[in-house]
């Protein structure tokens, strides 16, 4: 992890002859397709048509370190296939590769900031608003908000005042990678469940000041003790995770101490949106998607085999299958209301599809229309 530097599906090979996942010829009903008649003040009320930019902060996960790499070359791991993201990623349309950017633009084909290429943050060309930094920690997202900022007030193409926007956030690995380093191991310290859940409200709170009309999505931590499961009696992989993450290669940390650590993070995640702290502003919101919470195994090809098509040749990051697959178990949550969001979802099942948002709610679900939709109800362009 660290770095020095319902629908049909399908399994296709589009990058360098890889397999991946994509959603040919996936739709929805006109009525949750179409965008408001009116541009929505409040965040509650915004529908998914009427999100015009998306962004990402994050890790090398969401750089998509190595998501292109072909099998066997591990060297490839470094290269940061920012297009294939599984949050913002914009290379292939959605019948080829599933990310949450790839389905927006079902509903939006304008949409702006959905990353391309291979290369890093600081290029406008590849990254876009994909402002994912390998090897960082949820202290480092407060520099890449700052940075996400800037960036959209330097492009002409957004209008950061009116332009409805989403920005993603997925961190909490390389922050477990170094837990067992802190002296002590308690929720103030350096890595600590609190530290953890500052961070990310300092980071979100940049957002708030400088950025109106933005929702931010915040993908769940996963449970990192299933990476021991994907090393077991392979010893490449337990070499190469030496290197990336040494806290998941210290026994001394032991598989109840890292996974403790992870729900730690999960519920300073909730505790985030649950408090409210964001719903301040009407313009403004905060809602997490819990969906990788409750999942204790890695994905499997068969009974006890783990899937390592899933993965990046070095056994941890997502390949290009990966991405898509997580892709569209993110979308999937989004959609759900707050408060009735799935916890834990099957990675070795890639039929499940892509669902549609609610037609009696058609609106991107948030703490407040998750529990009184009618109170926040607008007319579409279609009414």
């Amino acid at each position: 992890m660290r770095w020095l530097v319902p629908t049909v599906l399908f399994l296709c090979g589009v990058v360098y002859g890889l397999k991946d996942l994509g959603a040919p010829n996936w739709s929805c009903d006109a009525s949750v397709m179409a965008k408001s008649k009116k541009v929505p003040t409040n965040a509650h009320s915004v529908r998914f048509a009427d999100i015009k930019v998306i962004g990402a902060l994050g890790d090398s996960l969401t750089a998509a370190n190595g998501a292109g790499a072909p099998p066997g070359d591990p060297l490839a791991v470094i290269l940061q296939y920012r297009g294939l993201a599984f949050q913002i990623g914009g290379d292939k349309s959605l019948d080829e590769h599933i990310t949450v950017a790839n389905v927006l633009r079902k509903f939006n084909p304008n949409l702006v900031g959905a990353s391309k290429g291979i290369g890093s943050e600081n290029v406008w060309e590849v990254a876009h608003l994909n402002m994912g930094v390998p090897g960082a920690e949820s202290k480092d997202i407060i520099g890449q908000a700052r940075a996400l900022v800037s960036t959209m007030h330097s492009h002409s193409e957004i209008n950061v005042k009116e332009d409805w926007k989403l920005v993603n956030i997925f961190i909490g690995a390389n922050d477990i990678c170094v837990y067992c380093e802190d002296p002590f191991f308690n929720s103030t310290a350096p890595h600590g469940k609190r530290t953890f859940e500052n961070n990310i409200i300092t980071a979100v709170k940049i957002l708030q000041d400088n950025s109106p009309r933005t929702i931010v999505s915040l993908t769940g931590m996963f449970n990192m003790r299933m990476l021991r499961k994907i090393d077991k009696k392979k010893y490449f992989c337990e070499g190469l995770h030496t290197f990336e993450c040494d806290c998941e290669s210290n026994q001394k940390f032991t598989d109840d101490d890292i996974q403790g650590v992870c729900f730690g993070y999960m519920d300073g995640e909730k505790d985030i949106q649950n408090t409210g702290v964001f719903d301040n502003k009407d313009d403004f919101t905060f809602v997490v998607q819990p969906f990788f919470n409750g999942i204790l195994d890695p994905p499997y090809s068969s009974p006890g085999v783990v899937d390592m098509t899933f993965f990046a040749p070095d056994c941890f990051h997502f390949s290009a299958y990966g991405h898509g697959n997580i892709g569209m178990h993110l979308w999937n949550t989004i959609v759900q209301p707050v408060g009735f969001k799935q916890t834990s979802v099957n990675l070795s099942d890639p039929s499940v599809g892509l669902h549609c948002p609610s037609t009696s709610c058609p609106f991107f679900p948030t703490t407040k229309n998750s529990k009184n939709c009618a109170e926040h109800f607008t007319l579409s362009e279609l009414d």
